[in-house]
């Protein structure tokens, strides 16, 4: 009788299938040091025009960087220039914002300001916004930290498979045979190579995705939910991540057995040596670190917590809802799961249209705590057309890879772009003026039905000119109440 090792290898690979492999994505990059200059033209990839805005925020980030380099006695003392973007909506505040964190791979939070509401009144209160920046900061390092060793949890996981889809032998197997007589030493030699050689044919196949469908039973452990504890007041958000972590180190961990694809088993095990390989404890420092030097809270909708002063009802909250961000933006300590953050150099970049209110009715305290304040032009027509054209991520370049999956060419002509941007800009002029947005709603009325019957049609190559667009819209242009057709 020969033993489980005497198997034979090739019989043993004809009982998978082999569906494609799959590849990673690509990395991020982290860019660091930028000059004021070089701020300015890595924004001017993504948003058109509204220079005064870039360059408020660039010389705002390389402020960070000098304030580093400051001698420690002083470097506390510097504290960042927030900023109030004033504008209407769609001119490009938020993505100047959100751009310009991406840029640096800095923490970043978008909140609207409306949202919050004084103690006593239903909403949100205002510190959540520094506990949101602080999950960021934690799942922004937590990723850049996986990301170093995710090679490593892969080898590991590889192997973790080979032992699930091939088991090790117990102790001694190799010394005696499946009837329980002894062997010599090179048969028990022999019975390792072949072993062996299964385990290295095995690895191959993995590699080359031949077992992916495969099932395998793993087991999965599962941490005990925080549901039934009694947590106080507050929430999770405020209770410190130590002790939570201590409550759920207390409470039993559930271990369940499942069965999956090797695919599905790869992912969790992956998953699971990561967990092992990082340290949260130094996550969780750097990322407090990160929140407090390099964190970015865009508050939109500022005006919308101006009211005039002296008023009863519903206006009373707006005021208190100021007294209520002062502090957080003056600088004090917030608690959060994982620990005390201070709010002292965390830069606030606040938006406002500001068509009723102005930047000077909000109380005397918060407008200190606002120095720098820069207008944004409404968007022309002019700026349609570059909009539609020039960005990395221009529209027109998004809907030509989506028609461009279909297996079909897309292209707008130059005096088509133009015709778009007419029709956005004039659109804006008769309604609410909704910016760039406006583009959005344009090319989806416009596009509607060559998207619907595209997977069906395959007409190759689509051109759209000034005829074309003037065709599909001229209802639209031609209509007075212009809200029938664009939203």
């Amino acid at each position: 009788m020969r033993d489980a090792y005497e198997r034979d290898d090739d019989r043993y690979a004809a009982e998978v299938e082999t569906p494609p492999a799959n590849d990673g994505a690509p990395d991020d990059a982290w860019l660091d040091e930028l000059t004021p200059r070089q701020i300015v033209a890595e924004l001017d990839k993504y948003i058109v025009g509204q220079q005064e805005a870039k360059k408020a925020v660039a010389i705002a980030l390389r402020n960070r960087w000098r304030r580093q380099r400051v001698p420690e006695d002083l470097r506390d003392e510097i504290v960042p220039n927030n900023i109030i973007l004033i504008g209407p909506t769609g001119v490009g505040k938020t993505e100047i914002a959100r751009r310009l964190a991406r840029l640096v791979g800095a923490p970043f939070v978008k909140v609207e300001a409306s949202k919050f509401t004084e103690v006593g009144y239903v909403g949100r209160d205002v510190e959540s916004m520094v506990r949101d920046l602080v999950d960021v900061a934690v799942n922004m390092v937590r990723t850049e930290r996986e990301d170093e060793v995710y090679d490593l949890a892969q080898e590991r996981a590889e192997e973790r498979l080979l032992d699930l889809l091939l088991p090790p032998e117990p102790d001694g197997a190799f010394v005696a045979g499946p009837d329980g007589e002894v062997r010599d030493a090179r048969s028990a030699e022999a019975a390792r190579e072949r072993r062996a050689r299964t385990r290295e044919k095995l690895r191959q196949m993995l590699r080359d995705g031949q077992l992916e469908e495969r099932l395998v039973e793993v087991e999965v452990h599962q941490r005990p939910p925080l549901d039934n504890l009694m947590i106080p007041m507050g929430g999770e958000g405020v209770i410190d991540h130590s002790v939570l972590e201590m409550l759920q180190d207390m409470l039993p961990k559930r271990t369940k057995r499942r069965q999956v694809t090797v695919a599905e088993a790869r992912r969790i095990l992956v998953q699971d040596e990561l967990d092992k390989l990082v340290n949260m404890d130094e996550v969780v420092d750097e990322a407090l670190d990160r929140a407090e030097q390099m964190g970015i809270i865009f508050l939109d909708e500022i005006d919308k917590i101006v009211g005039e002063r002296g008023t009863i009802g519903p206006d009373v909250s707006r005021e208190g809802v100021q007294r209520d961000l002062l502090p957080i933006v003056e600088g004090s300590t917030v608690q959060t799961k994982y620990g005390m953050v201070r709010t002292d150099h965390i830069l606030f970049i606040a938006a406002g249209a500001f068509h009723v209110a102005k930047p000077s009715d909000l109380i005397p305290e918060l407008q200190g705590r606002f120095p720098i304040r820069v207008e944004l032009h409404p968007l022309s027509e002019e700026d349609f057309v570059r909009i539609l054209q020039e960005p990395k991520n221009a529209l027109l370049r998004q809907y030509r890879e989506l028609v461009a999956a279909e297996g079909a060419e897309l292209e707008f002509t130059e005096d088509g772009v133009r015709e778009i941007a007419r029709i956005a800009a004039l659109a804006n002029e008769r309604m609410e003026n909704i910016g760039a947005r406006r583009l959005h709603t344009v090319l989806t009325t416009l596009l509607e039905d060559l998207l619907f019957e595209l997977p069906e049609a395959n007409p190759g190559k689509i051109v759209i000119d000034a005829a074309t667009v003037q065709a599909k819209l001229a209802h639209v242009v031609a209509d007075e109440d212009l809200r029938r057709y664009i939203l």
